[in-house]
This record gives C-alpha cells, sequence and structure tokens, in this order.
C-alpha cells in the first residue's frame, strides 16, 4: 500500500557523494528534525481543538508512497475522510486499492484517538462518488489497550531484521488485533512457503521496475535529503531506508544509473530472508468499502506490532502485479475475495520518520 518503495541508490552513489563532499543530511539536519519533532508530536483536544487533534493523529496513519492522499472535513456530527485524488499513484496503485487502504488507516487512528479522548465513535463507507469514511458518535468498539500509545512510535521499517522468530503468544496478539469485520490475517512464518513467495515478490518487482511509467512515478515522490523532506512533508525520503542523503539533481542521476530490478531484487530478497514472517490481510470482497477494511486491520496490527517491538515493512509486490496477486492467491488457497495487503515482520532498529503535511493542508 500502502506502497513505500525499497530504493537503492548503490554503494557507487555513496563514493560518489563522499568524494563530491556533499552532506546535504547535515547541512538541512535541523530543518527535518524539526519536521519530525512536530510531526510525531503528542497533542490533547484542548491544544488544539477537538478537530484537530483527531486529524493530527488520522494523518500519523500509514499511507500509500507518503502522497498521504486524504482530505478531512466535519459536518455537525460526523467526520468525513475523502481520498484526495490529485494525490493518486496511478501507474502503483491503477484500482486505487492502496488509496483506500490509506484511507482506512487513516479512519483506525481516528476512532483510536477519538477514544483516548472519551467518545466512541463508528466508522462507515459512503460509495458515492468516489466515496468516503463517515465516523459518527457510536460504541467504544473493538478492544485498543495500548494502540492509540503506539501511533506516535509506529513506522514501517524498511531495512533488513535479524530473522528472530516471533513467539506464538506475540502473534496471537498480532491476530487478536487486526480482526476487522470483512478481513482476516494469515501469518506465515514457514521458510519454505516464505520462499515460494520471495520468488513472486521478484517476479512482480521486476516487473514494475521495467515500467517506464512505474519508475518515473516513483520518482516524483522520492525526497533526496532532509531539507527536501522538511520542504515538501510528504514522500518517500531516502533516509528512511538506509540511503545517502543527496542534492535532487545528483540522487536523480544516481536512480537512473542504480535502480535496476538486479540492485532491487537482491535487496528484496535480504530484507525478506531476514524476517521473522510474512502476515497477509485477506478481505471477504474485492471493493472499496473491503479496502478500507484491510487498511482498518493492516493498521491495528501495526500498532500492536509496535507494543510489542515488532517493526514491519510492506512486501507490496506481491499484491500489486495482478498475474502476481493471483498467483499468491492461489499459494494461499485464497478462492474467494482479495488479497489485499501483505508485510513482513521481524525484529530491528528503528529508521529515520517520514514526515507529514500541516493538518491545515489536510482540512477540506
Amino acid at each position: 500500500m500502502v506502497t513505500r518503495r525499497n530504493l537503492v541508490l548503490g554503494t557507487g552513489v555513496a563514493a560518489v557523494a563522499a568524494g563530491a563532499g556533499y552532506h546535504m543530511l547535515s547541512r538541512a539536519g535541523p530543518a527535518y528534525r524539526d519536521a519530525v519533532l512536530e510531526t510525531w508530536s503528542a497533542m490533547s483536544p484542548s491544544q488544539a481543538g477537538e478537530f484537530n487533534y483527531l486529524v493530527h493523529y488520522a494523518t500519523l496513519a500509514a499511507n500509500s508512497h507518503n502522497t498521504q492522499p486524504w482530505l478531512f472535513s466535519i459536518t455537525a456530527d460526523t467526520v468525513v475522510i475523502r481520498p484526495d485524488m490529485a494525490r493518486a499513484t496511478p501507474a502503483a496503485d491503477p484500482d486505487h486499492h492502496h488509496l483506500y487502504a490509506s484511507l482506512g488507516c487513516a479512519a483506525e487512528n481516528l476512532s483510536l484517538a477519538a477514544m483516548a479522548a472519551g467518545s466512541g465513535v463508528s466508522a462507515t463507507f459512503n460509495p458515492a462518488g468516489d466515496g468516503a469514511v463517515e465516523i459518527r458518535p457510536g460504541p467504544a468498539g473493538m478492544h485498543s489497550e495500548g494502540l492509540f500509545d503506539a501511533i506516535l512510535d509506529r513506522q514501517c521499517t524498511r531495512s533488513e531484521y535479524d530473522g528472530r522468530a516471533v513467539s506464538a503468544e506475540h502473534i496471537e496478539q498480532l491476530e487478536t488485533a487486526a480482526r476487522v469485520d470483512g478481513c482476516r490475517l494469515i501469518v506465515i512464518p514457514d521458510r519454505g512457503q516464505i520462499e515460494q513467495m520471495l520468488e513472486l515478490a521478484i517476479t512482480a518487482n521486476t516487473t514494475q521496475i521495467e515500467d517506464a511509467k512505474f519508475t518515473e512515478e516513483l520518482k516524483r515522490w522520492i525526497r533526496f535529503n532532509g531539507g527536501q523532506a522538511a520542504s515538501t512533508r510528504d514522500g518517500l525520503y531516502t533516509a528512511c531506508t538506509g540511503n545517502p542523503s543527496l542534492p535532487p539533481f545528483l540522487g536523480r542521476i544516481m536512480l537512473d544509473l542504480f535502480f535496476t530490478a538486479g540492485s532491487e531484487n537482491d535487496k528484496l530478497a535480504r530484507q525478506i530472508r531476514s524476517s521473522s514472517g510474512l502476515a497477509v490481510f485477506v478481505t471477504d470482497r474485492d471493493d472499496k468499502a473491503h479496502w478500507v477494511q484491510s487498511g482498518r486491520s493492516y493498521q491495528r496490527f501495526a500498532l500492536r506490532a509496535t507494543t510489542l517491538g515488532i517493526r514491519h515493512a510492506f512486501v507490496n509486490q506481491l499484491v500489486d502485479v495482478p498475474a502476481v496477486r493471483a498467483a499468491f492467491s492461489q499459494l494461499l488457497g485464497i478462492a474467494d475475495g482479495r488479497v489485499d495487503l501483505a508485510v513482513r515482520y521481524g525484529y530491528a532498529p528503528a529508521m529515520p520518520r517520514s514526515l507529514r503535511r500541516p493538518i491545515s493542508e489536510v482540512i477540506a
């Protein structure tokens, strides 16, 4: 989805950057660090008003390419989350599946924030027009102990993990947290199965990287240094994947030179093989309302994983290319519904944080 691509600029890029004596990260560091502190800060309804409080926590949800494709509005008793189609990624997400899953992620965060403030809510999908998630006063909802507090720490950690197994007790807690109507979770720790899925992911990864429209779209959302990331407050900051900080013009040149199917497939294989397992989110039906539910289920999984010290990252290749998604579904024995989202999970240190745009820019 919520598509956070793995970028590799290659060791050659680091050498070029070092040789040029360019240290953009340190030069732009304060702006980026200030933006991180502002983005991932705690807020209370009394600080900014109830609506701004809810929107703040909603925008900290996972989302496709970190485009933040959502707009928030409020009526007398309803918060509405609409898709911002200007921030869609049609090459990576042609049916907008990841976009609607992103709305579900935001809706879950918003619901948890409302419950933390003492208000029960219910979320429903309105299919009119482009569709929207509508959140109204309602019952307290699903068990959510600790999930709200994890919002400020959750991240998609796009690095290699240490390979340690996750305990059966913690897997059970992840499965419990992810239970959402219309969506189910399949956890796959078996190494043989994971290798089969890795083969499919590599096939899909090659297909995407060799697609000129896909790579051009991806480039538009890459932020090559802290200053650029702090300026736009969106997109995929290269430091979040452990890559060097570069001036944008040099970053684009290096990306053209080193972003290849071979290098990306090698990196993808290392990352998946270093993970403890894969988690797959499957919905009962293939429609927007259920795509939203997959996002809600994932967000709860991600927050519970955060409370348990478990990292995760998306493996979108398995669900983005239709032929591969069909083969993946067959491998899992899924005859009905849709394989919506796939993530790898395990243990690793935190990576640099992504940013979010100011609340004022997402309120319609």
